[in-house]
């Protein structure tokens, strides 16, 4: 009989904060820039340079581990961990061990089974990146750009309470989702500002040991976690079976490959000869600074569905769907407060919103265009002055270029034609020239009006309302229902 094994799963995700500046120095942290262009004596590194810590990072730290549950360690140090590595410049980073900023925490989340579970969170600690390197493909050389170098982190370490890929996507989709309704991080796993390392045993179902565990990296999408997940999995069980030890390793993921090498075997907190750093003062966090943080903390999800669902009445997937994003939550609820109406605001988030984000391979934090705009759409439509095919081809402009629908419409000659008489006499021209269709309709075939609808939108060059066309020929037939 085989064997049934479990996996036990913690992470240790890495989240770039979105300060202006880096976190021991003024340089920027904006994403992208020619390489060593964002960088000064402190960030890479100069003999003599001193750090300066920002507030702001302590803010966003505090803030997030309010969030999660945490119990804030109001006296907490930097620590310097030393190692050697082309994309450090310092030869040490400086990170906290001995008294990290948050502590004890946890989030729920919902299990596969249909379940709660929490998520226990040992710590949250701020620390600095590293630079980047790049290999020359066709060479032997590398370069190194340090950009990134001395941006600010938290690096959140859970404990070791999933079971499966599926819990982990839930978790980081939970983490993800209160990050960003703090506003601490855009959280983009592909960009690098999001960033989750897997450690991972595997051992038989009902065994309380753990197993050896391994380190995955280099994994920058939920698809990549869980297709490294399922790998590592699969790996050490083989190994077991076979009668081979599982080495405790750093393995980095090749997604193209779906393939796990090893990097390096795993160190432990002495490799870094860990020590005070000896720059930086402790951080002291009063019950006033702390009490502030707490007072900034937005409404998160699940308070905005249930309010959505009492304040909007919106059908609970459209709830789901938007909340989902903070961005899409922010737009729906500004578009609300200009025109009034949220099941057909959300109608257009959910529809049209939704079909060109797919269209063009985009996220719902690409969104460029404003609530004032799609209100004042949906409020044309409402007020027949378009119609809804116009209104799509409006929309669209919209989501590419913002544009103000009111201008649009009457430069490009869009406006519906609501003049009664003329609307009467394109439906009489119509009607006579496609007698058939009378004939049917006389017949009792209702449905063959909608061939006549058809051709006065044709006639009209769409800018007719559909509606005022359809009353006009039930008028005309003598069809009350």
């Amino acid at each position: 009989m085989s064997k049934e094994y479990e996996m036990v799963i913690g992470l240790e995700v890495h989240v770039e904060l979105a300060t202006k500046t880096k976190i021991f120095c003024g340089c920027s942290t904006a994403f992208g820039g020619a390489p060593n262009t964002h960088t000064c004596p402190v960030c890479t590194g100069m003999p003599g340079s001193l750090p300066v810590l920002n507030k702001q990072v302590v803010e966003y730290a505090m803030a997030v581990g309010l969030a999660t549950n945490c119990t804030i360690n109001q006296n907490c140090k930097f620590d310097r961990k030393n190692y050697f590595y082309p994309d450090n410049p310092q030869n040490y980073q400086i990170s906290q061990l001995y008294y990290p900023i948050c502590i004890n925490g946890g989030v729920e989340i919902d299990t596969p089974e249909g379940g709660r579970k929490t998520i226990g969170i040992h710590e949250i600690h701020m620390e600095e990146d590293a630079g980047k390197l790049v290999h020359d493909e066709w060479g032997e050389s590398s370069l190194v750009d340090f950009n990134r170098s001395g941006v600010p982190l938290i690096e959140i370490v859970s404990e070791p309470d999933m079971r499966s890929a599926e819990e982990v996507i839930a978790y980081l989709e939970k983490l993800r989702l209160i990050i960003q309704y703090l506003g601490a991080s855009d959280c983009k796993l592909n960009e690098g500002s999001m960033r989750a390392d897997v450690n991972l045993s595997v051992r038989e179902k009902g065994a309380k040991e753990y197993g050896t565990r391994t380190e995955t990296k280099n994994l920058n999408s939920f698809k990549a976690i869980q297709r490294a997940i399922e790998n590592e999995r699969e790996r050490q069980i083989a190994l077991i079976e076979s009668g081979e030890k599982v080495i405790q390793e750093t393995r980095r993921w090749d997604d193209n490959k779906e393939y796990s090498y090893p990097m390096r075997s795993k160190e432990d907190a002495q490799d870094y000869r860990y020590f005070p750093e000896p720059d930086l003062v402790p951080i002291v966090i009063s019950d006033e600074w702390m009490a502030e943080v707490k007072a900034r903390q937005p409404e998160f999800r699940e308070e905005k569905m249930k309010r959505y669902a009492e304040e909007y009445k919106i059908p609970a997937y459209d709830i789901d769907i938007i909340t989902a994003s903070k961005k899409l939550a922010d737009i729906f609820e500004e578009t609300v407060s200009i025109c009034g109406n949220p099941k057909k605001v959300s109608n257009w988030l959910m529809v049209e919103t939704m079909y060109l984000l797919k269209e063009k391979g985009m996220d719902a934090d690409d969104i460029t265009f404003s609530p004032k705009n799609l209100a004042k759409l949906i409020q044309m439509v409402d007020s027949k002055a378009i119609n809804g095919n116009v209104a799509k081809e409006v929309f669209a402009k919209i989501f590419d270029e913002d544009i103000e629908p009111e201008a649009y419409v009457r430069e490009n000659g869009l406006a519906s034609v609501n003049d009664e008489g003329e609307l009467r006499k394109v439906v009489e021209k119509i009607i006579e020239a496609n007698p058939k269709s009378v004939e049917d309709i006389k017949a009792g075939k209702v449905k063959a009006m909608g061939f006549l609808v058809g051709q006065t939108m044709k006639e009209m060059k769409g800018k007719a309302d559909p509606g005022s066309v359809n009353a006009i020929l039930r008028e005309i037939f003598g069809i009350n229902e």
